[in-house]
């Protein structure tokens, strides 16, 4: 079962992968189980035992019955979490479904919501904006640059 997970390192059993997990995680006050893997950034996906994704590795030796078809999402929300009670195997599609968009881009701006969809832009206008000015500047000074090193010749 464990040569079905990609990226696992294969040194590893069920009971040595158990352990490795136990040791490197953490027990929060709201129930999850946080794993401490590769990453030093908190509240993204961890990857350990090799290059294996630490909640899909914790799914198939504490829950079992891993399907590599599906993918498994996390009940609480939490994408560093791996306690077993949190994880669940679902097909993409329903991954999709379930899944929350914020209300709010990354840098605070309100986003709107899409007539065609329903759901809200990917990107707002505030950054949007930003993003295209930002692109403007550099492609004027590429442009200020090459003319300078043209009229040097």
């Amino acid at each position: 079962m464990l040569s079905e997970i990609n990226g696992l390192s294969r040194h590893f059993t069920e009971d040595s992968l158990r352990q490795h997990l136990t040791e490197r995680s953490i027990r929060r006050d709201d129930g999850c189980l946080i794993i401490r893997g590769y990453g030093t950034q908190r509240g993204v996906y961890q990857k350990v035992a090799g290059r294996a994704w630490a909640h899909i590795a914790a799914y198939a030796v504490f829950v079992g019955g891993y399907d590599p078809d599906l993918e498994v999402d996390h009940l609480c929300n939490v994408k560093d979490c791996v306690e077993p009670t949190h994880l669940r195997q679902v097909s993409h599609a329903d991954n999709c479904r379930t899944r929350t968009q914020a209300p709010t881009c990354r840098n605070g701006h309100d986003r709107e919501v899409d007539e065609a969809t329903g759901r809200y832009r990917r990107t707002c206008r505030a950054c949007n904006r930003d993003s295209q000015r930002r692109w403007r500047e550099r492609q004027a000074a590429e442009v200020a640059q090459a003319r300078a090193a043209y009229a040097r010749t």
